[in-house]
């Protein structure tokens, strides 16, 4: 009966339940710092450092000063600091190496590289032939170590949900002959295969090392997968899609998922078992070529995606008798270790990336800036006692190594460095990043579980097997001396003993049938001495003839032996050259795999190049074709507007030909009247004013003029606009403001300068203010009233009806008699009135025709035409008397429609 203490099912390890948060132990992440040698040495060096735990700092020659014009410099700290000539034995000693340790003793950990693009992540992680990465050197480490006590191949067997299945020794034999028969299963890599040159070259056998404490009751198995995160999504680089050249299948993103102890991995990913260090870097580096690399602006192969390579250890302690392992699946315990090479950060503006490479850095840098929040939430969280979310789930890296932040492991950073002051900006982020990483604790791990077994069990059952293989072959055959069962057989074909109590001192009769007994047993023992001894002489002389033959034997094979050392040296020369120039050609294969790959994304540039420029110049050709066709457009229009330029100048020169006409004929007109009256006043004789009354009435039947002198009660006159209706009083601009003077007061009048639509609508009389100077020098007002109606146009028209003169003269001054000059001298200025009636009539019918624009060009014609009309027949002629004054009023109505005609085809075009 057996006592064990249990743990979980082939899980990995996890911390007990949750405790208080003083008796956690607690951690910080280590974060190291490695500064990559510079290209070139006339290159400006930014970083230095200071001590083995300190760097600094300076700005570029082209950065700005601050404000007190130095410039700033900037220190930080590491756990350590790695100089441009640390090897990688060294780095590998500090930061891997304890790593490995704890994966031995079932404790999980996590190392990542984090910096720019160009700072020597991937150098390393992985290394260069004759300087093996962190990568190699901790596989080799582990499997120095457990070599020895390594498991035959699928004896543990993974399960579809993280954890670990144990086979016995008849089922794992099944599983290796299942799985070598199937041939759509990649095999195994096996360890008695030569390896790559180029593999065996990443660590010599002076620089590998081995972990000193491990348990040897335990037998152990190493699992490895390789997995990228590419655009945040996952991606399986060991699986193995079968390849159709017809239809290529993109590769299938893989999810990720939590176990029953709440640890995340990737669903359905690919995981080989390996039993050597070459095994396991072949490998890796069948995943590396599928990794995606590109070509950019600052690396010539940078990492498009983060790489994440994990080794996970299997072991089981063996039975009581330490000779098979304990068929117990709960006493399976996984750990495993995370090498994550993390893509660089980088500016778009400095890589001129575009397209896919565009979006991959825009990924990059995101996953990268969700890695620094949750960090930063971390350290709120522990420094600020606050409980705030961790984002884990914004980005697939951060959501993978979410249990290693909560507890499940160590967490290791190495932070790389490129001191070339191009990267002066970014470095100092990385150097603000890894500060605050420093701060954030992490759980301890706690230590595997103990096993209630008799420790040494492997050992001893070593050592029985030694010693009986060791006593076989000094006998040369199974060693049956001691065996009772013979010794038994030999004792019982010898004579029996007869019973040999002495009763009385006179008995005579038992000693002499002892000595009888005795006598016999002798004779029978000398018997077989003798038959020993002859047997032995014959077997001896059978040894001296086969001792004899065997010296002709080994004198034959030592000839034949010397015969075959030369053959061997031969065979090693050969095999040495062979070798030789296997690695040459692997050497060689690699270059055109990589000038291959350089050629691949050459061309792809190249294409995409072509079909930029095949679209640019389609888009060029397409901007000409617009361009003339608008060119096209243009002069199209440009011609159009010239005629239409034309058009409209040649019209408004007619039309301004016809007002200097008209003018010219006013003036002329005006010069006639001039003339007509100086010629009249200039006669011997003035008829009588009875003759002249006769003859006037004579001449026409209208009724007699009215006087035009000022009445004697003004204020009579004026009785009619002193109503309650409502009147517009048009008070042009042009008139002298002669305040109170010879200015009618009308109460509720709307005063305007010009008179419009809205005013007359609201009012039933209209008055016109008209000033002008008189015979005697005075200056006179003349009040031209109307009354104000609808017209058929839905207009307002005025219909004048009354003129009224104010005018100041000196009563006690003498009257001067009456000539036939002074009686025309009142009308003879009513062309002037008449005129500017006819200017008004014209500018109250623009108004209504363009009330009427809505309309039809034939209805805007035809309102016009009316409304002119209308206006014109209101002017009551009847009241002119004089046929001179007639004559000049209906001039100048001619003169004002010819210029509203111009005007109203000027409204209709518009």
């Amino acid at each position: 009966m057996y006592c064990f203490v249990t743990y979980s099912k082939g899980k990995t390890p996890r911390r007990p339940g949750h405790k208080k948060a003083s008796t956690i132990d607690k951690d910080p992440v280590g974060v190291y710092c490695r500064i990559r040698p510079l290209g070139t040495e006339d290159e400006e060096c930014c970083v230095e450092m200071i001590s083995s735990t300190t760097i600094q700092l300076h700005a570029p020659d082209g950065l700005k000063a601050n404000r007190n014009g130095e410039y700033k410099e900037t220190q930080y700290s590491f756990k350590k600091v790695f100089g441009i000539n640390t090897t990688q034995i060294e780095l590998f000693e500090d930061v891997a190496k304890p790593l490995v340790e704890d994966l031995i003793h079932c404790k999980n950990g996590l190392l990542f590289t984090y910096g720019v693009t160009g700072s020597g992540k991937t150098y390393t992680m992985t290394g260069s032939p004759g300087e093996g990465g962190l990568l190699p050197r901790s596989l080799d480490m582990l499997f120095n170590s457990i070599g020895p006590f390594q498991a035959k191949r699928f004896v543990f067997k993974p399960d579809d949900k993280n954890g670990m299945e144990i086979q016995n020794q008849v089922d794992a034999l099944l599983e290796r002959q299942k799985r070598d028969s199937q041939q759509t299963v990649p095999k195994t890599p096996s360890s008695k295969q030569r390896a790559d040159p180029e593999i065996a070259d990443m660590i010599s056998s002076e620089a590998s090392c081995k972990s000193e404490n491990v348990d040897e009751d335990c037998c152990y198995s190493v699992f490895v997968s390789y997995i990228e995160v590419y655009n945040n999504y996952i991606y399986d680089l060991l699986e193995g899609a079968p390849f159709d050249p017809i239809r290529p299948k993109p590769p299938q993103s893989k999810i990720l998922r939590e176990d029953q102890n709440h640890t995340m991995y990737v669903a359905g990913c690919t995981e080989v078992e390996v039993k050597s260090t070459e095994e396991a870097f072949e490998v890796f580096w069948k995943g590396q070529k599928k990794r995606r690399i590109a070509n950019t602006q600052l690396n010539r192969e940078s990492s498009r995606s983060h790489s994440v390579f994990t080794v996970k250890l299997a072991q089981a302690p063996l039975d009581a008798d330490g000779d098979h392992i304990l068929q117990d699946k709960y006493q399976v315990n996984v750990s495993q270790l995370c090498l994550v090479d993390l893509a660089g950060s980088e500016r778009t503006n400095r890589t001129r990336a575009e397209g896919s490479r565009l979006r991959e850095a825009g990924n990059i840098n995101q996953s990268l800036m969700t890695l620094r929040t949750c960090i930063e939430v971390l350290r709120e969280n522990q420094m600020c006692g606050t409980n705030k979310m961790v984002p884990y789930r914004d980005s697939k890296v951060t959501h993978l190594f979410k249990n290693y932040f909560d507890g499940e492991g160590k967490v290791r950073m190495i932070v790389c460095v490129n001191p070339k002051a191009d990267d002066y900006d970014e470095t100092m982020l990385v150097m603000r990043f890894a500060e605050m990483t420093q701060e954030v604790e992490v759980a301890r791990p706690v230590d595997r579980p103990i096993c209630g077994l008799t420790p040494g069990r492997r050992y001893r059952n070593q050592a029985f097997r030694d010693e009986l293989t060791r006593r076989l072959e000094e006998r040369g055959g199974p060693s049956n001396a001691d065996d009772p069962v013979l010794l038994a057989q030999l004792i019982e074909s010898l004579p029996a003993l007869p019973p040999s109590e002495l009763v009385d001192a006179a008995d005579d009769q038992t000693l002499p049938c002892l000595i009888e007994v005795l006598e016999r047993r002798h004779h029978i023992r000398q018997m077989m001495t003798e038959q020993f001894n002859k047997t032995a002489n014959t077997l001896k002389s059978m040894l001296q003839q086969l001792d004899s033959q065997l010296s002709a034997k080994e004198t034959f094979l030592h000839d034949q032996r010397s015969k075959l050392g030369e053959k061997d040296k031969i065979i090693c020369s050969q095999t040495s050259e062979i070798e030789r120039l296997e690695k040459k050609s692997k050497t060689l294969e690699y270059k055109i795999d990589i000038l291959q790959k350089t050629t691949e994304m050459y061309e792809q540039d190249k294409r995409s190049l072509q079909h930029e420029l095949e679209t640019r110049e389609q888009r060029l050709q397409r901007e000409l074709t617009d361009r003339r066709r608008m060119e096209q457009c243009m002069q199209g229009m440009v011609t159009d507007a010239k005629l239409k330029w034309e058009k409209e100048c040649e019209r408004r020169v007619n039309a301004k030909q016809l007002e200097m006409q008209n003018k010219l004929w006013v003036k002329d007109e005006k010069l006639k009247q001039l003339k007509a009256i100086v010629t009249e006043s200039k006669k011997p004789e003035r008829p009588s004013r009875e003759r002249d009354r006769n003859i006037a009435q004579k001449r026409s039947a209208s009724p007699p003029p009215r006087s035009m002198a000022l009445p004697v009660h003004p204020m009579h006159r004026r009785s009619h606009s002193a109503g309650g209706e409502k009147w517009v009083d048009h008070k042009p601009a042009s008139n002298l403001d002669l305040d109170t003077v010879m200015q009618p007061i009308i109460p509720n009048a709307i005063k305007v300068s010009t008179p419009n639509e809205k005013a007359l609508s609201k009012c039933h009389k209209y008055v016109l203010r008209h000033q002008e100077l008189a015979s005697d020098g005075e200056i006179e007002t003349k009040l031209i009233k109307g009354d104000v109606f609808k017209t058929r146009g839905g207009g307002q028209a005025v219909q004048f009806t009354d003129i009224e003169t104010l005018k100041q003269e000196c009563p006690t001054a003498p009257r001067k008699r009456s000539t036939c000059v002074d009686n025309l001298e009142p009308w003879g200025n009513k062309a002037y009135q008449i005129g500017v009636l006819c200017s008004t009539v014209c500018h109250l019918t623009i108004l209504e025709v363009k009330k009427s624009l809505g309309s039809t060009h034939e209805h805007i014609s035809h309102v016009i035409g009316n409304t002119l009309t209308d206006h014109f027949l209101c002017l009551n002629l009847s009241k002119m008397n004089s046929k001179k004054v007639r004559s000049a009023g209906l001039s100048m109505f001619l003169t004002v429609f010819s210029q509203f005609y111009t005007s109203s085809v000027v409204i209709t075009e518009e």
